[in-house]
């Protein structure tokens, strides 16, 4: 059944390289804050090093990944396989968010096709790799990409867009600030 790594291995690479949809699961510190599971698509993971990934962030109704990473750092994502032999393919690690604007993000940046609405890029540092069976995941076939979150962030421009991130996205729903929200109050 599952099998424990501390690292990507080729094999591991190869499955993310084929899926076209991953989860990110993070989690505030206090019992009474909310889990967070965000589904990911588009062509927007990197895979760096065997211990380094990142993906780029666009911009959602929350942003809870990042309100938990400043927090604590922990992240965890999440691989199915929906097509092909059964597989469930968890990286844990610890991340950070990078935003426009930064030294970091001059770094990075350059690695991702930059997409209408990107936010910031979100990289882990991993320290264990998990496979599982994924015996009961139902078969599903990929028809393309929904273009719904590209159009709706070409529509609103950058300054709407700014205006969007700054109203909804520099604290979660737990109250924490983002990494956004400290830098909008100068604290990044």
């Amino acid at each position: 059944m599952g099998k424990l790594f501390t690292a990507l291995l080729p094999e591991h690479r190869e499955f993310i390289q084929k899926q076209r949809m991953f989860f990110v699961g993070t989690a505030p510190l206090h019992e009474e804050g909310h889990v967070n599971i965000s589904p990911k698509g588009y062509d927007a993971l990197r895979i760096f090093s065997p211990t380094e990934v990142a993906y780029l962030d666009l911009t959602g109704s929350g942003n809870e990944t990042s309100a938990h990473i400043e927090e604590n750092r922990r992240i965890t994502f999440m691989f199915i396989a929906l097509e092909g032999p059964p597989m469930i393919l968890r990286l844990y690690g610890k991340g950070r968010v990078i935003l426009p604007g930064t030294e970091e993000w001059n770094h990075w940046a350059p690695q991702f096709e930059l997409l209408p609405g990107t936010r910031q890029i979100i990289c882990a540092e991993l320290h264990a790799v998990k496979t599982s069976c994924g015996y009961s995941i139902p078969y599903y076939s990929y028809s393309g990409e929904r273009e719904t979150l590209k159009k709706w962030a070409e529509k609103k421009g950058e300054s709407e867009l700014a205006q969007y991130q700054h109203e909804k996205n520099t604290t979660s729903m737990d109250g924490l600030i983002t990494t956004l929200g400290q830098a909008a109050s100068g604290k990044v």
